[in-house]
């Protein structure tokens, strides 16, 4: 049996109104939401989404984390700040 380790996370910090629990972050039903969502689970590493972070394998690129982190940012509209950790 292999010993998984932790997984690595990105978590994202809102612009106001997007953030949990009244936009609720990443899982809010608004269309740009859903797209951003659907584009990150395009990502074999991805594990899991919720509301104010991203769970991805403990053996993801530190490469991908900061690419993901990147994209993250660009989306000025509902991203305020990203933290890789």
């Amino acid at each position: 049996m292999t010993n998984v380790g932790p997984s690595r996370q990105i978590r994202v910090m809102f612009q106001a109104g997007w953030g949990a629990p009244q936009g609720k972050g990443l899982l809010g039903e608004d269309r740009r939401v859903r797209t951003l969502r659907k584009v990150l689970v395009s990502y074999p590493e991805v594990r899991h989404i919720l509301p104010d972070r991203i769970s991805l394998d403990a053996e993801a690129e530190p490469r991908l984390l900061e690419t993901l982190a990147r994209f993250l940012g660009r989306q000025h509209w509902l991203v305020k700040a990203v933290q890789v950790g």
